[in-house]
């Protein structure tokens, strides 16, 4: 058994106020596991997204997320949960008023490839885009695979 405390864990860059890496500090071997607050308009991921072996469940402790799924968007309230199997894309955003508090999970703990999509003004759509640290190590990029244009940056 392990156990560990929030208010003992260092914040990680990310697209959320707050974000929790919990995998390792409590010693998880087959399971990720990322803690949220999000505040309006903040996202867990960065962006549409699916990965290739690893299904996904959130948790949503206060608030609401509305995913962006295929078939369209739903909303997941306060103490309802959501699982996406791998392979299908998702995306979420804090489109309440309140911030949300939100436990997400994924097995196992490599999602294999992940395919993430973002909105390129250069290229006029939606591409491929990857996840990189900045050269400085102060912020985290994302940057369309198709111009090399950046679209998101994430302190």
């Amino acid at each position: 058994m392990h156990t560990v405390s929030l208010a003992e864990q260092d914040s990680r860059m990310g697209p959320a106020s707050t974000v929790y890496a919990l995998t390792d500090a409590l010693g998880a071997s087959e399971l990720a596991l990322n803690y949220y607050e999000l505040e309006p308009g903040e996202s867990t991921s960065y962006g549409y997204h699916a990965h290739e072996d690893q299904e996904e469940v959130f948790y949503v402790e206060s608030g609401e997320l509305t995913f962006r799924i295929p078939d369209g968007e739903v909303t997941v309230g306060e103490h309802e949960l959501v699982r996406f199997g791998p392979g299908e894309f998702q995306r979420s955003e804090n489109t309440g008023d309140d911030t949300a508090v939100v436990l997400a999970m994924g097995a196992p703990q490599d999602p294999g490839g992940t395919v993430l999509r973002r909105e390129c003004e250069a290229c006029g759509g939606e591409t491929r885009h990857g996840v990189e640290l900045a050269d400085a190590a102060d912020e985290i990029l994302v940057r369309c695979e198709d111009c090399g244009e950046i679209t998101g940056r994430y302190e």
